[in-house]
């Protein structure tokens, strides 16, 4: 629950005062707010399950696998995300109840359909629960209405739900190349293919998400469509100020330091 508080707080973890209600919830100053204004709370377990904990790193191994697995069983998030390779291993780990995911043509997108497709079925096939799919963000520049983008999604999305009806389908938005216009089509058309959410970015653009950016795509998709963001969202302040704003998931790989509020410098990282 994210409340709405008039009472001072301590940001440390775990401490807060004068009325301390539970040790299990930390609490954030929101910018240009003075101590006894308003502020966002959030318990810090139902901030762990808006988290995918990702580790895309070109050099991660099963040992590393296998810790990020650990983390997410021992603090609660909701998923754990790795490359392709590591699908098959995530799953053995987390079992039938655990959901790992992956993502697909990451980061540029500019695989062919029929790749990508392969691609997200052989994910299909080791386990996978949710799939992050990158479009071809250059259509969308050579085409602003988007006519070939739309074509890739709707064909990748028919493929995966002929092979499993409940995988859940996310395409990624590389906002940093857009333009405000670009942005819209694109999330009208994830929408109209029939993905599960429409995310942005993959944290290895030009920018990462941005309120700005999410305000406008709330604007297209509307309330019924998931919103994922990633990229840049390193701290706790960040994650509540998103998920207060109407993000339902965010992926990241410093989901560690975002629950325990130590992260004492900001910087842009990759999910």
């Amino acid at each position: 629950m994210i409340r709405n508080e008039k009472r001072f707080y301590n940001t440390s973890y775990g401490e807060n005062y004068p009325d301390t209600t539970s040790k299990k919830s930390t609490f954030v100053y929101l910018k240009g707010f003075d101590y006894n204004d308003t502020i966002i709370t959030m318990d810090i377990h139902e901030l762990a399950r808006h988290l995918d904990f990702a580790n895309h790193h070109p050099n991660a191994t099963t040992n590393d696998v296998q810790t990020l697995c650990d983390q997410v069983i021992k603090h609660g998030f909701h998923a754990a995300f790795v490359n392709p390779i590591h699908v098959a291993y995530a799953k053995k780990i987390l079992g039938k109840s655990g959901i790992v995911g992956t993502a697909v043509s990451f980061p540029l997108g500019q695989d062919r359909v029929d790749i990508k497709i392969t691609a997200a079925l052989k994910a299909v096939e080791d386990g996978v629960d949710e799939l992050d799919i990158v479009p071809n963000t250059a259509s969308l520049l050579s085409d602003p209405k988007g006519t070939s983008y739309l074509e890739e999604i709707v064909q990748i999305v028919r493929a995966i739900r002929q092979e499993n009806a409940i995988t859940i389908i996310k395409f990624i938005i590389e906002t940093g190349y857009l333009t405000t216009s670009h942005i819209q089509t694109a999330a009208r058309l994830i929408k109209d293919s029939g993905a599960d959410y429409v995310k942005f970015a993959t944290g290895m653009g030009p920018k990462g998400a941005t309120l700005e950016d999410l305000a406008i795509i709330k604007e297209v998709v509307g309330p019924d469509m998931k919103i994922k963001v990633a990229g840049g969202v390193d701290t706790y302040k960040e994650a509540v100020e998103f998920i207060s704003a109407g993000v339902t998931r965010i992926g990241t790989s410093k989901a560690i330091e975002i629950i325990s509020n130590t992260q004492s410098s900001k910087t842009t990282s990759s999910e």
